[in-house]
This record gives C-alpha cells, sequence and structure tokens, in this order.
C-alpha cells in the first residue's frame, strides 16, 4: 500500500492536472488497474491528490486540524463528500467527485443562475443534519450552543491567534505602516456585538466558487469540497463568508439571503434565522476585518522579484480595497489611496527579496540624492543604501505613524541607530509651513547651540519618487519600542532643560524666512485665517453651523488683539509631547520634527507648548519665570506677562479649526497627539468661540458630533 500511495503522489506531482488553491496544491489523477484495486477504487477511476503547500502563509483559520475526521463524519450524509483514501503527514488522496467547478463556468463578480442560489442555500441549511456527536471535538472553551456572540468573540480570537500573530513578525512593519495597528484584532473583539441566540450546526466555513461542483447529471445539482476551513457554530457565519467569498453582483445578494431564510424555515430550522436582519452585517464586518491580513499578503505576494507598474498598481487597489472594506470594525483612521501605498508595497518587495537572496544593498536599493543637502563625512551613500533596505523589512515596533509623517527607525552597521522619515499619504497639512525642516536642523547643528536636536543625514528620493529624509536616532540606542515621550506631562528636570533650550534656540537666525519688518502677531493671525479658507467644504460648513466665524470675520475678531514687539528668534512651532524625546544620558529632551519651525515671537513657542501638554498651573508657573530669567536680553522679554493670554487664546482658536478638519477629513487620526486634541473638542470650541466673543449658538455648539449627524439644512 505504501507504495502504491507513493507512486500515485510522484505521478500527480510531475504530470497530475493542478488545481488552484491558495492552501493546497490539488492534482487529478487516473488510476493505473493496480492503485484502484490497492485504494479500493473501480477501475480506471480519477483521485484528488492533496499536498499542502509549503510556502503558504498561516491566512486562515483552522478549528480542526485534520480534514479527514471531517469527511469521515459526512460520510453516509445525504449528499456525497470526497473520501479519504489514504493520508500520509500533508498529502492526502481523496476521491474524486465528478463534475465541473462552479469557477470554471461563472466568474466572480458575475450573476449566478437562481436555480444554483436556491441550492446553495439548500446546502447550507442541510448541514444542520450532521450529528454533533460525530464531528471531532473541537478545542477547550468553545462556546456553547446557541451563545452566538461568544462565538464571535472566539472567531476573532483565533484570526488573531492563528492569522496575525504568525505573520507579524514578517509583515507587521508593513501593517502598521498602512494603517493597521497592532492591536487592531483585540480592540474589535472588546467592542464585539450582542447577537440574537441561535443554535449551532456544522459550518463548510469557505463556499467560495472554487469548492462548489456542478455535477453532471444533476442529481444532485451541487456538492461541495474542500472541507478543511469546516467548523461548529453560528449558522449566520456560513451565510456571510458565502456572501463575501462568492462575490455576488449586488442586485443578487437580497434574493441569496431570502432563499437562505426560506430553506432554514422550510428544513425545521426558523430558528436559525432568529436575529438575521440585525446580525448578518456584524458576521460580514468580521470576514472583511480578518480577511485584510491575508489579503495584503497575498497582494504583496504576487509581486515577484520582477514586476510591472501594471503590476504594482493592481497590488495596491487590492490592498486599498481591503483597507476599505475593514475600516469600520477595525476602526483603521484613514485609509491610504494607492497612490500612496504603491511605494510601501515596492520597499517591503524590494527589500525582503534583498533579504533574502543575500544580494549586496547597492544592487537593488536605487535612490536619487537632493543636492540641497551634501551627504556628511561619516554617513556615506552605502550607509543610506543599507538604512533604506533595513527600512523595508523593519519590524512593526520600529515603524511609527505620526500625523504627516512616517517614521522607522532601523540600524546601520557601523555608524549607530537612524530614523527613516517619509511623508505619510496624500491629504496636505493644512497648518503653514515655512521653513524646510532640513535647513532648520543643519542651521542648529552648525550653530554649536546647546539644543539636542537629531542631526540630518541624507534627504532624497527613492523609485517611486517618494522623498525620504535619514536622520540620527533621538532616543536611546537600546530602546525597543522606540522613543519615550512625555506624553503625561514633563519631569520637573526636563521643565528646565527645555525652557533652557528655548532660551537658546531664541538667539538663532535661519535666513530662508525673511521677517523682515513683519510685526509677528499679524503675521500669525492672517496664516491662521489663510488656513481657515482654504479648508475643504465639508469642515468649512460645519464649522459655521457650530458658530465658528469665516475668514474674514475671524481677521477681525483676532486683529483687536496687540502684543508687544520683541526680538524674533527661532522656533520650533509644534512642541507636542511627541516631538519630544526623553534622553538616557541625562535628564533633558531632544526636540524632534521640525514641519512647522518659523522665524518669530519666542514667547509664542513657550505658549503653544503649553497649550499642547498637560501641565499644572504650578508648572507654567515656573516655566515662565525660568524663562522670563534665562533669557539674554530685555528685548527679548518685553510686556511678556500681558501678551500670554493673547497667543493662549489664539491657540485655542487654532486648535478649534485644525481639530474639526481632523474630525472631517479623518486626516492624523493615527497619531497620539491627534486623538488626545479631537478628544476633547467640545471644551476647545467652547473655549474658541468665548474667547472670540461669538454670539451665543444653538445646541449643536456643545457637540459636533451632533453636528456631522444632523441633515444639511
Amino acid at each position: 500500500m505504501g507504495a502504491v500511495w507513493r507512486r500515485v503522489v510522484g505521478r500527480a506531482q510531475r504530470s497530475g492536472e493542478q488545481l488552484s488553491g491558495h492552501h493546497n496544491l490539488n492534482h487529478v489523477v487516473r488510476l493505473t488497474a493496480e492503485e484502484a484495486r490497492a485504494l479500493g477504487r473501480p477501475k480506471d477511476s480519477q483521485v484528488m491528490v492533496r499536498q499542502r503547500r509549503k510556502d503558504a502563509v498561516p491566512v486562515v483559520i483552522r478549528t480542526w486540524r485534520d480534514e479527514r475526521e471531517v469527511l469521515e463524519a459526512l460520510r453516509g450524509h445525504e449528499r456525497p463528500v470526497p473520501q479519504c483514501l489514504a493520508q500520509f503527514e500533508h498529502v492526502g488522496i481523496h476521491s474524486y467527485l465528478e463534475g465541473t467547478p462552479l469557477a470554471s463556468i461563472c466568474r466572480n463578480g458575475k450573476p449566478v443562475d437562481p436555480l444554483l442560489i436556491q441550492a446553495f442555500a439548500e446546502l447550507l441549511a442541510g448541514m444542520a443534519g450532521v450529528p454533533e456527536d460525530s464531528l471531532p471535538p473541537r478545542p477547550e472553551h468553545w462556546p456553547r450552543d446557541g451563545d452566538s456572540r461568544g462565538f464571535l468573540r472566539m472567531l476573532i480570537t483565533q484570526a488573531e491567534d492563528q492569522i496575525r500573530l504568525p505573520n507579524w513578525p514578517e509583515f507587521g512593519g508593513l501593517f502598521v505602516a498602512l494603517g493597521v495597528p497592532e492591536n487592531a484584532l483585540p480592540l474589535y473583539q472588546l467592542c464585539a456585538p450582542k447577537l440574537t441566540p441561535r443554535p449551532f450546526q456544522l459550518l463548510h466555513g469557505d463556499l467560495h466558487r472554487g469548492n462548489v461542483i456542478v455535477t453532471h447529471d444533476g442529481d444532485p445539482l451541487l456538492l461541495l469540497v474542500d472541507w478543511e476551513l469546516a467548523t461548529y457554530g453560528d449558522p449566520l457565519h456560513d451565510l456571510a463568508v458565502h456572501l463575501v467569498r462568492m462575490q455576488y453582483p449586488s442586485e443578487q445578494q437580497a434574493d441569496v439571503i431570502e432563499q437562505w431564510r426560506k430553506a432554514m424555515s422550510s428544513s425545521g430550522r426558523p430558528l436559525a434565522a432568529e436575529g438575521l436582519d440585525s446580525d448578518l452585517q456584524h458576521y460580514i464586518d468580521f470576514e472583511h476585518a480578518q480577511s485584510v491580513y491575508p489579503d495584503v499578503i497575498r497582494a504583496v505576494g504576487s509581486l515577484g522579484e520582477s514586476f510591472s507598474q501594471s503590476d504594482l498598481e493592481q497590488a495596491a487597489a487590492e490592498v486599498h480595497r481591503a483597507l476599505s472594506v475593514a475600516q469600520n470594525p477595525l476602526r483603521l483612521r484613514n485609509v491610504l489611496e494607492p497612490s500612496a501605498i504603491e511605494p510601501l508595497l515596492y520597499r517591503w518587495r524590494v527589500a525582503r527579496d534583498g533579504r533574502h537572496r543575500g544580494k549586496v544593498f547597492s544592487r537593488f536599493i536605487h535612490w536619487q540624492q537632493d543636492a540641497r543637502l551634501p551627504l556628511p563625512a561619516d554617513f556615506g551613500a552605502e550607509d543610506v543604501e543599507e538604512a533604506l533596505w533595513a527600512e523595508g523589512v523593519a519590524p512593526a515596533s520600529h515603524v511609527f505613524k505620526g500625523t504627516a509623517h512616517l517614521g522607522t527607525f532601523v540600524d546601520v552597521r557601523g555608524f549607530g541607530r537612524v530614523m527613516v522619515r517619509r511623508k505619510v499619504g496624500t491629504h496636505q497639512p493644512i497648518e503653514p509651513r515655512v521653513l524646510d525642516e532640513h535647513d532648520v536642523l543643519r542651521a542648529i547643528e552648525e550653530s554649536g547651540a546647546a539644543v539636542s536636536v537629531p542631526r540630518v543625514l541624507a534627504l532624497g528620493s527613492s523609485d517611486l519618487k517618494d522623498q525620504f529624509t535619514i536622520q540620527s536616532y533621538a532616543g536611546h540606542p537600546r530602546d525597543r519600542g522606540g522613543p519615550q515621550h512625555p506624553e503625561h506631562g514633563l519631569l520637573p528636570g526636563e521643565v528646565v532643560d527645555l525652557v533652557d533650550q528655548l532660551c537658546c534656540l531664541a538667539q538663532l537666525r535661519v535666513p530662508a524666512q525673511d521677517m523682515e519688518g513683519l510685526s509677528f502677531y499679524p503675521w500669525l493671525c492672517k496664516q491662521l485665517c489663510r488656513m481657515v479658507g482654504d479648508l475643504a467644504p465639508p469642515a468649512k460648513d460645519l464649522a459655521g453651523r457650530l458658530g465658528l466665524p469665516d475668514e474674514d470675520e475671524l481677521e477681525k475678531r483676532l486683529l483687536r488683539h496687540r502684543v508687544e514687539w520683541r526680538t524674533y528668534g527661532l522656533l520650533h512651532g509644534d512642541l507636542n509631547p511627541w516631538n519630544l524625546v526623553r534622553r538616557e544620558d541625562r535628564i533633558g529632551l531632544t526636540l524632534i520634527d521640525w514641519e512647522m519651525a518659523m522665524m518669530g515671537d519666542p514667547l509664542y513657542d513657550l505658549v503653544r507648548h503649553i497649550h499642547l501638554t498637560p501641565t499644572t498651573r504650578e508648572v507654567r508657573a515656573r516655566m515662565y519665570a525660568r524663562w522670563s530669567l534665562q533669557m539674554p536680553e530685555e528685548e527679548y522679554i518685553r510686556g511678556w506677562e500681558r501678551d500670554i493670554a493673547v497667543y493662549a487664546g489664539l491657540e485655542v482658536v487654532r486648535s478649534a479649526y485644525v481639530d474639526l478638519d481632523r474630525l472631517v477629513t479623518g486626516s492624523g487620526l493615527d497619531a497620539p497627539n491627534v486623538r488626545r486634541a479631537v478628544g476633547s473638542y467640545t471644551t476647545t470650541l467652547r473655549k474658541a468661540l468665548a474667547w472670540l466673543k461669538m454670539p451665543a449658538g444653538s445646541a449643536r455648539a456643545a457637540n459636533p458630533y451632533l453636528a456631522l449627524a444632523l441633515p444639511h439644512a
């Protein structure tokens, strides 16, 4: 028997007709007379040789590891199923069911004949007839019969354990870059909805067109194959899987659901359809949520060692589709457009190929240096190439998404740890950018000032023309989870260090921004009003309905205030806690992300920091006191105490517009500082309206989410 088995398998691998499959290699082989006798099959019959793919990544949920046990439980059932004739390790020989796969007759997205839809419904309902005690034992902690919510929660747990976790070491960095956080599934499970109890039954678990055989004689009309993903639970789950994976045209969806309802009722299982209208979408949501992992992995895997731009565009479109349908259940903040997904897939694919083939970095990493920034003596072109290669295969713990940048920290041999920063997405930041970050960082470095900032090492663009910056790493070189930020407030020593650095910055100049003859506060107000004028129409409309003025009225109200003229210096412009990195060599902070740097009144930088960072009244008083004492000359601090309230009010108003735009567009919601800001928007709005002395608005002004839900009038 063993020799016959090996001969059949060997012949299948050499010349058998191969059928496509994500998880298995399936070969149809016609048996010789000797093989047929040994396997107990009729003379001249065919068998299916199923071999688990060695290169298959774990992207499916399995309740039972041995498909043979499920097929044994189905023997004698009303419909024929394949019989396992022989099995060894990951190879099995199954009897062959005569017929034609539905996928060969009717491709995905095409309408299905109404008779077949009715037959599908009867198939799903008929599986209730398989006795529970004939099935293999289920894993421990299986939900009790009828606990539909427990079954959904268990499915989410299985997706986490069997799909996400095994793939995270290799693909986690890519998923984080795409906006899928590490805790997406656990958070989804915590919010699992209450479901109507339904009696459990055997489920096929993978009912798509490729697993359905249309028989030649039509009796029965359909047969099911490939039972390796079968499970036992809420029958509504099988309907949801069937709806999603069959890819019915939208106009047929309602008919499929109604036929299923009728089949359950006519088979004596009306309770199986209880709560159908309210609960089906929850199972469809789960199918979309768990599918984001295999769909992304398969899409990037479709890009071989060489691929065309068309291949890349197709893969990016598939990833965009998977992210879009998973956005609601996984609460993904902002789905990237295909054009922004393409460079992520490209970098991951190229870097991964280089890692597995052991190529020299420079042979497959292509980049173009920006002439505005020469490379320093201690960080050459090969170092850039190594950093870009490492970026492509970095683990999830090394990848961070901010409001406008994707940051990845990597280790470069002979140099140390660096941070690779790239623009993320296509949404343009609404707040003004007046200085180039690399100019600012080089100016600080060359000044020798006692200000702790990253070194800017390289500036350039990759193959797909997406720009990158490489900077020195701001945290401790042994950090495993990335830089540490004072998100809950500054320590006493950090308060002193930050104020002292701001005083040093005040004495620096970056000539790229000409502020000659300009008054800083009016200039700042005009920048804010210009930003308000450029808001997207939905955000602008909602701002008006919440009581916020348009750009013209805003300018009038802002310019009612005056501030004292003070000597200008270099400002960071966005000192929120996540732009401050705790240092390990001493008590102090490194200032990162200089995208919003500008020349202006030093007092503004301190006031804006206090607006963006949790501080007690005592800490604020100490910061202002030290700042006024450490400034070198009177011209930097003249009249500062009177002007704090003006800048503080301006920042509240700015936040009212900026955070509203983020709520409407979803831009930047991945970043923790943005999530914190929009979470307190009601308070921000109330303070802004009060400072602007706007007329009392309607009840809508108290809750922006209410205004978003109301119809436009």
